[in-house]
């Protein structure tokens, strides 16, 4: 028999954390969070990370457990979601994935291949090199030539990703985009209900500009300095998240303060809309629209779990 596994994801600012725990306790469910910035310890108002009173008791993986030194991808998220759901099966309870970064969730769901290896360190340095001399806009029309899908798909600054792409071609004479395509096509191992919560377009994208005023209002300046003073690296994983990105560059004198607000809201809701874009893709997802239920947290759970049992997965 497969195992069961939820998913509740969405586009950024939709309301993810408050569903997600009446949603966990229904199940008896721990929540593993699916979200590339709040797994950093430190990194707390960029990355509306949850705090422990919105837990409400219920129990949260991968949050605040790396530093913002090291390194997050991909393939380390896999592993370590895993780990916690061997656990989470073990205690006789339901894993429960929250969090809008649809690879991680793919990954899990589908059990994804990322087979590594050790590749070609000459050609990734020449890559590099190439990134920092003509600009990361070159490497993704690079990219953009060989793999218009991926190119699409990872945006021009995510250098990291841009060259593992141009590498797995190099290496293999294939497009990644094609083999993360094979690879989504395999069936879940999973007995899975993967839920995207909704809302109207306007409505999103006026939560996102509060948001981001509150984040200002509670110190997300400040945030960033300590990480500057402490040393993390511009290009790390960690300062590639939205907020962070921005104002390191005004700390850096690149525009004045209004200007990276301006940007963070703007980048922000392209985002979601990148977001919406990569989960209209995917095959099995129930969309969930908090406007048609009224925006009554009751009325979405119901939903939820009414289709939980239809599937029997509770």
């Amino acid at each position: 028999m497969k195992k069961p596994l939820i998913i509740l994801t969405g586009p950024t600012a939709v309301g993810k954390t408050a569903a997600s725990i009446g949603l966990a306790k229904a199940v008896n469910g721990e929540i593993i969070s699916a979200d590339s910035m709040q797994v950093y310890r430190t990194m707390d108002i960029g990355s509306a990370k949850i705090t422990p009173e919105e837990m409400n008791g219920v129990p949260h993986h991968l949050v605040d457990v790396l530093e913002p030194e090291e390194e997050f991808n991909v393939v380390r998220f896999q592993q370590m979601a895993k780990d916690a759901m061997e656990g989470i099966y073990k205690r006789g309870r339901i894993p429960v994935i929250v969090g809008g970064t649809g690879f991680y969730i793919q990954a899990v769901l589908y059990d994804i291949d990322f087979t590594e290896n050790d590749g070609n360190p000459a050609y990734r340095r020449e890559l590099e090199q190439a990134a920092a001399e003509k600009g990361p806009e070159y490497l993704h029309e690079q990219l953009e030539k060989i793999d218009p899908r991926s190119a699409e798909e990872i945006h021009a600054h995510n250098v990291k990703k841009v060259i593992r792409a141009l590498e797995f071609y190099h290496q293999t004479g294939q497009k990644i985009s094609e083999h993360n395509a094979r690879e989504r096509e395999k069936s879940s191992p999973y007995d899975s209900a993967y839920f995207v919560l909704t809302d109207d377009r306007a409505a999103l994208y006026d939560r996102i500009d509060r948001r981001v005023d509150l984040m200002m209002e509670l110190g997300l300046l400040d945030e960033v300095r300590r990480l500057k003073e402490r040393g993390v690296k511009r290009e790390s994983t960690a300062m590639q998240g939205l907020g962070y990105k921005e104002l390191l560059a005004y700390l850096d004198g690149e525009y004045p303060l209004d200007e990276a607000v301006r940007i963070i809201k703007r980048d922000t809701r392209h985002f979601a809309k990148r977001q919406l874009t990569w989960f209209r893709r995917e095959r099995d997802v129930i969309w969930i629209d908090k406007k048609a239920a009224g925006y009554d947290e009751n009325i979405i759970l119901d939903q939820m779990l009414g289709i939980l049992r239809d599937k029997g997965i509770i």
